[in-house]
């Protein structure tokens, strides 16, 4: 085929791609009466009208082969060139434009279908080649002529081969065998440019393909590190992270030989191995291909790894399959399609190969199984979700499915098999068609060795041929060099990228979002978007995992996605965005269907001239009251419809009457209690004076529901250490009196009145006293203190008063005092791993679950501010909190100067933001499912209710459905989740959230309509609660294979048919690999050594109720580059990977509770001045807390975008400015969760290969 050709891909990234867009709906028009004009009437909303369309780390996933292209994401951004060329020398690949530029086309960048034909071809050419190398690993391949472009001579290839820099410079374009990579075309080139002097990265230039691969893997290398020496071509992740899981190299040491000859070169700079090694940076393929040319035939992996790209640039890069090096004249030089490159371990190549050659059969085996190894050309495809880049015979992958791409230009690109040029659409979406074996390939290369592979495969039938994975025999992993094995053969550039989904998306958003069409699913939780309620709730209140229910329980176990809810009943909504109406029934309270209960809401069919209404949960027929009599019009529709929120809205509340209230009397306005822990500790760090000085400021801030009214809340103060102070804080007092406490085994409170007051009456009283508490306790020595009777006393006080309440408790220190709820330090490292570290995670004793049982009847919410210096516990101290509906707030090492900002935030937006208390939560659901699991901050007497102290607005509840019935198509599957409430002004109320969603009998129809983020939030609180009963390595093993049976599932069942060595993902789901990788990579289920146990239990019990946008944050930070900083709009981010930060470049990582500013070492001297306002990298002070003020445009629009990010979370995320090569990157470096982690957890391409692995064992 010819290079040059670019291969087809699937469709652009940027396109949208079936199944995940969602169809833009006009709003339906109805005119509703002015009241409640913002309604769109919901009714059309309801038709089911359309709907938009360890384990331990894989370190070595020797032997996956992965297909280099992973369907999905096959365009990622290309930042291969520029990354790859030296990073040291430019801005990373990030920075620059072009190679980054994700979503230009040229850049193949991540293309989730065909990428537009022109873009195509740049990167296909090199890729191409290469695929078709890779293409038949298994089996004959085609005979090679495909034209790479010109064949290469044989000398070249076997130049090539050898590792010789061969052409020195980046393929050229033209030249025929090598395109170059799509995005290799610049940026490949230069890296490549930079790449000559590693011999062989360029060497193999012939098979365009490989040159290609270096942007792939180069691209990853040098965008890698920058600082490490570049590890072996796959190495790019600086061992320390490399993606792949290569172990080998992971060190630093240097690359294999195969590696090794670019590495010096390369890794110098930051980025620079990419482009040095340009042929390495295929990521192990190029490795091995200068040796392994041999199993992997490293150039072909290039190849190969494009097709993971799916978009153009697929074919070169991911073409890894390098099958045989494009060129058939380099003899030895690939290893024959045929012949695995397995075999070719080191020995193998004719003899120039360099010893990194050898290094690459390991390289293989690392990512495809032994016999996926060979695959890997062919896996190439598996990846892409687009049109596999033209492998030779790679088997077209199927692209996602709706990855692959519908025949786009690219994938169209030519039809002809063999051929060049595009391939033709898979059906499967797999982006090129087989190709033909090529002629001439017969088998393998005639010169070229077979490299133990198995003889070639006969030439395999010509154009089918897909390069069959299991065909291709893996080099055996002890054949390699280690580094070899860590190389990974993918293109990072070729897989999925977050970043191009995330970008699509915001550009597929351009009107607001309209509820009204029943299964749509919504923008994603990155997109800023305006909702509008035409019938179903807004995504901020709902998101399902799916919104096309399968319509039985087999359908919905064969399939394993899970079916889920998570659900954020307070949510805050942006000011465009109107907030629930609220309806007042007057005494008779709200209409609910007789028999199951459910609200009146949009899903109620009226019969009878509307004087009966037909449930749409349970089918009963239920009388309508007279006083909500009203007449139907001609379609059956009631005539006040749209005056009624109850019949047009998705969410709306109802002002509940006496019988919704707790012994059927109204509430009392609740009371905020602080309990502030005044031992030695609390005192020496500052906390008491810091605690003490705000309040006097906040008591001004207690929530409201009317800015203009005073808040109804009232306060009281209480002390403690070893014993408890309650202060009575009266109006009519001149000074506080405090009241001692010392018997802490039967708490009770020593004053009714005096304790919780107003704070505007008992201003004065109040004041002073929060200015005596720091005097009183300034010189204490008392060390230890409680915590269990604090609790106690708190919720002794709110008894009394007899209402509903929050408790906010400063605390320090293990409570080791004699006294209920004693605990005692069980930290022990030498337990984490086995079977009993799960016990770690549980309470220590049973005391608190009790008393947490007490808080929720009474409606006592508790709010924990910890200051530990040392382990304190949180598992067991932070039950009451998350049972209660409650939050923990963890400030270790507590430091006044440099922690206060980030405390006083917090708890200033934990007494201001709206709240509400005495909770319970039902979720109903129409006759064929039921709610059957709940995750989050809450407690449960029984199987339904959800009983929640207190429910605040950044409180979200996953629920889990499960079938209990048949499902139909025509009514889909209905959800309301109604929330009882005492509102933070004393009144009680229902909150009512409907949901609608369709229901499918065919598994494709459930895969084009599901929502990764959200599945990614239900599979890692699952995982979190998982760790309580069970090793963490069965918890990661569950993950992997539920994971492995979703996508399996479907590629049995909605891929068209294609070799085992394609990995095809559905185009909803594409990114479910790297969200899953980054959830098992969490410092809660693998952490590292320096992560304590307190930091686990503390994750683990704050994801257990963070919503959809919060896990994506979290488990994906967001990286921004701020070397050009616009008033406009933010830059687009790029991929969490140190081979995409560029030595000259500043860059944001936000996680949602952390900022990192990471600096580079070579950053030009005029953006130091503009941010810091110091020329030099060596006088930026990286203990800052907060970036100077400057008057200049780019120190204002940055600290307006840190400002921004801010507002955005729930918590207050502290700045740390992070230096290149300080000590302090080793914290920012974990968050680059493409990367491999420093404990253990695998590269997001070695995770990949391990997934295609677990699939592929799973389809045989």
């Amino acid at each position: 085929m010819n290079v040059n050709q670019h291969t087809p891909m699937a469709s652009p990234y940027g396109q949208p791609q079936p199944g995940y867009g969602q169809p833009g709906y006009a709003p339906l028009d109805g005119g509703y009466p002015a009241p409640y004009a913002p309604y769109n009437g919901p009714a059309s909303a309801y038709q089911p009208g359309a709907q938009p369309q360890g384990y331990s780390p894989f370190t070595s996933f020797p032997s996956k082969a992965v297909a280099a292209n992973p369907v999905s994401d096959l365009s990622s951004p290309l930042d291969l060139g520029p990354a790859r060329g030296p990073p040291t020398s430019g801005p990373p690949p990030v920075s620059a434009p072009q190679p980054y530029n994700q979503y230009s086309q040229s850049q193949g960048d991540m293309q989730n279908g065909p990428p537009p034909m022109t873009q195509a071809p740049p990167r296909s050419a090199a890729s191409q080649p290469y695929n078709q190398g890779a293409m038949n690993l298994s089996g004959a391949h085609p005979s090679y002529p495909q034209h790479y472009g010109p064949p290469p001579t044989m000398q070249q290839v076997t130049n090539q081969m050898t590792g010789m820099q061969i052409t020195s410079g980046p393929p050229t374009p033209a030249g025929p065998g090598f395109a170059p990579t799509h995005s290799s075309q610049s940026p490949v080139s230069t890296a490549y440019s930079a790449a000559p002097p590693p011999s062989y990265t360029q060497a193999p230039p012939t098979s365009s393909a490989l040159t290609q691969p270096p942007p792939v893997g180069a691209t990853a290398a040098s965008q890698q590190y920058y600082g490490g020496p570049q590890p072996p071509n796959q190495q790019p992740f600086n061992s320390a992270l490399p993606p792949t899981s290569q172990q080998p190299f992971t060190s630093s040491a240097p690359p294999p030989p195969a590696q090794q000859t670019f590495p010096a070169s390369s890794f110098s700079g930051p980025m620079p191995p990419p482009s040095q090694a340009p042929a390495p940076p295929v990521s192990r393929p190029q490795q091995s291909f200068p040796p392994a040319q041999l199993p992997f035939s490293s150039a072909p992996p290039p190849v190969s790894q494009p097709s993971f790209v799916s978009g153009p640039p697929s074919s070169a890069p991911g073409s890894f399959p390098p099958r045989a090096p494009p060129p058939s004249s380099q003899p030895g030089s690939f290893l024959p399609p045929g012949a695995p490159p397995t075999s070719a371990p080191s020995g193998q190549y004719p003899g120039p190969m360099p010893p990194q050659q050898q290094p690459p059969p390991s390289q293989p085996s690392p990512y495809h199984s032994p016999s996926q190894q060979q695959p890997p050309p062919s896996q190439p495809s598996p990846y892409h979700s687009g049109p596999p880049p033209p492998r030779a015979q790679m088997p077209p992958t199927p692209m996602a499915q709706s990855n692959h791409l519908p025949p786009g230009p690219l994938q169209q690109p030519p039809s002809q098999p063999a051929m060049q040029g595009g391939f033709p659409p898979q059906q499967n979406g797999a982006f090129g068609q087989v190709r033909g074996p090529q002629p001439g390939y017969a088998g393998p290369y005639p010169g070229q060795p077979n490299y133990g592979a198995p003889a070639p495969a006969p030439a395999a039938p010509p154009a089918q041929k897909r390069l069959d994975p299991d065909a291709i025999p893996s080099p055996q992993a002890s054949d390699m060099p280690a580094v070899q094995k860590s190389r990974h053969r993918i293109d990072p550039d070729a897989i999925p990228s977050p970043i191009q989904v995330i970008e699509d998306d915001k550009a597929k958003c351009t009107e607001p979002f309209t509820t009204g069409v029943r299964g749509q699913a919504p923008p994603l939780v990155t997109t800023n978007f305006q909702a509008k309620d035409q019938g179903n709730a807004s995504p901020r209140y709902i998101r399902c995992t799916a919104y096309n229910m399968p319509c039985t329980a087999d359908m919905a176990k064969q399939s394993q996605v899970p079916l889920a809810a998570v659900i954020k009943p307070l949510a805050t909504l942006p000011p465009d965005e109107t907030p629930p109406y609220l309806v007042d029934h007057g005494e008779g309270g709200p209409i609910r269907c007789n028999r199951c209960k459910a609200y009146m809401c949009p899903y109620m069919q009226f019969i009878e001239g509307g004087r009966r209404f037909q449930c749409g949960f349970c089918s009963c027929v239920t009388e309508v009251p007279p006083h909500y009599f009203q007449h139907l019009d001609h379609t059956g529709k009631r005539m006040d419809c749209y005056d009624r929120p109850e019949l047009s809205l998705g969410s709306y509340e109802f002002l509940a009457t006496v019988d919704y209230c707790k012994n059927n009397k109204l509430p009392q306005p609740p009371a905020f209690i602080f309990l502030i822990d005044v031992s030695y500790n609390a005192v020496k760090s500052g906390m008491v004076s810091i605690v003490c000085q705000e309040l006097k400021t906040l008591l001004d801030y207690l929530p409201r529901e009317n800015p203009e009214v005073d808040s109804v809340v009232r306060v009281g103060f209480v002390t403690y250490n070893k014993v408890l102070h309650f202060y009575n804080v009266k109006s009519s007092l001149a000074q506080p009196q405090m009241l001692v406490v010392s018997d802490l085994s039967d708490m009770f409170v020593p004053l009714l009145d005096g304790f919780l007051v107003n704070v505007n009456e008992s201003r004065l009283v109040i004041e002073s006293l929060l200015d005596q508490i720091p005097e009183m306790f300034a010189d204490t020595r008392e060390t230890e203190t409680v915590f269990g009777p604090v609790i106690q006393a708190g919720l002794e006080a709110l008894k009394a008063a007899d209402c509903a309440g929050k408790l906010f408790v400063f605390h320090t220190s293990l409570p080791i005092t004699e006294a209920p709820g004693k605990l005692k330090n069980r930290e022990d490292k030498k337990l984490i791993g086995t079977d009993k570290e799960k016990s770690l995670f549980q309470p220590q004793v049973s005391f608190y679950n009790t008393l947490a049982k007490e808080c929720v009847a009474q409606g006592c919410c508790v709010d924990l501010f910890l200051f530990p210096n040392q382990y304190v516990d949180v598992a067991t101290l932070g039950v009451v909190p998350v049972s209660t509906g409650g939050s923990v707030y963890k400030y270790t090492y507590f430091q006044a100067q440099s922690d206060q900002e980030r405390f006083l935030k917090d708890l200033r937006r934990d007494i201001q933001k709206l709240v509400g208390f005495d909770a319970v939560m039902r979720v109903r659901t129409s006759t064929g499912i039921r709610a059957t699991d709940f995750f989050g901050s809450f407690f449960m007497s029984n199987t339904t209710d959800v009983e929640l102290a207190g429910l605040d607005c950044d409180k979200a509840i996953t629920v889990e459905f499960k079938h209990d019935d048949k499902l139909s198509e025509e009514t889909g599957a209905l959800m309301q989740c109604a929330v009882l409430y005492t509102s933070c002004s004393g009144q009680r109320r229902l909150r009512i959230h409907n949901m609608a969603v369709n229901c499918c009998s065919q598994l494709a129809d459930l895969y084009r309509n599901c929502e990764t983020d959200t599945i990614i939030n239900f599979l890692a609180k699952y995982a979190f609660r998982g760790i309580l009963n069970n090793p963490t390595k069965a918890v990661r093993d569950t993950l992997v294979n539920q994971c492995a049976q979703i996508l399996a599932c479907y590629r049995k069942n909605c891929a068209s048919p294609s070799s085992a060595g394609q990995l095809i993902l559905p185009e909803c789901m594409k990114l479910l690999p790297v969200y899953l990788n980054c959830v098992l990579k969490s410092d809660v289920l693998l952490p590292g050594a320096d992560v304590s146990l307190d930091d686990r239990a503390y994750l683990r019990q704050l994801i257990s109720c963070m919503d959809v946008a919060e896990t994506q944050v979290f488990f994906y930070p967001r990286l921004l580059p701020l070397m050009k900083l616009d008033s406009g709009s933010l830059p687009v981010a790029v991929r969490d990977s140190e081979e995409r930060l560029s030595k000259g470049g500043v860059y944001l990582l936000e996680t949602g509770l952390h900022l990192f500013l990471w600096v580079g070492a070579s950053v030009q001297q005029e953006l130091l001045l503009n941010i810091f306002g110091t020329p030099s990298f060596s006088q930026i002070d990286s203990s800052m807390m907060s970036l100077p003020v400057l008057d200049n445009p780019i120190s204002q629009r940055l600290r307006e975008v840190i400002d921004s990010f801010r507002a955005q979370r729930s918590r207050y995320m502290k700045l740390m400015v992070v230096k290149q090569e300080d000590r302090a990157e080793l914290i920012f470096r974990h968050f680059l969760v493409e990367d491999k982690s420093a404990s253990g957890g695998a590269s997001y391409v070695d995770f990949l290969c391990h997934m295609h692995k677990e699939i592929r064992q799973l389809l045989s």
